[in-house]
């Protein structure tokens, strides 16, 4: 069992930065692929960016060059750095874990899934 909280999240103004934060505690957290996704009131889930266990990288388009993931497995942590941020990034944020390694951008292949973070950006 693996439980994940999300920290990090507020309200911001178009163009701002926010970094979240995801803390693992359980199994071994450098055996997980990690996954940051977000939901949009009215939106299906939307895959954001993922990290392997030997640090490859993932994103979405709509992110790539503004959004960075990395992880620290001594802290059992992994980040989203948010920055040039939009109205449209507003939404909650969820951390995710899979042991399995495949097929990273889809969300029902994830295991472990925390609570959540709410990001609003202000136009």
């Amino acid at each position: 069992q693996v439980q994940l909280v999300e920290s990090g999240g507020g309200l911001v103004q178009a163009g701002g930065s926010l970094r979240l934060s995801c803390a693992a505690s359980g199994r071994t957290f450098n055996n997980y692929v990690m996954g940051w996704f977000r939901q949009a009131p009215g939106k299906e889930r939307e895959f954001v960016a993922a990290i392997s266990t030997s640090g490859y990288t993932y994103y979405a388009d709509s992110v790539k060059g503004r959004f960075t993931i990395s992880r620290d497995n001594a802290k059992n942590t992994v980040y989203l750095q948010v920055n040039s941020l939009k109205p449209e990034d507003t939404a909650v944020y969820y951390c995710a874990a899979q042991a399995w390694g495949y097929y990273v951008r889809l969300g029902d292949k994830y295991d472990y899934w925390g609570q959540g973070t709410q990001v609003t950006v202000s136009s």
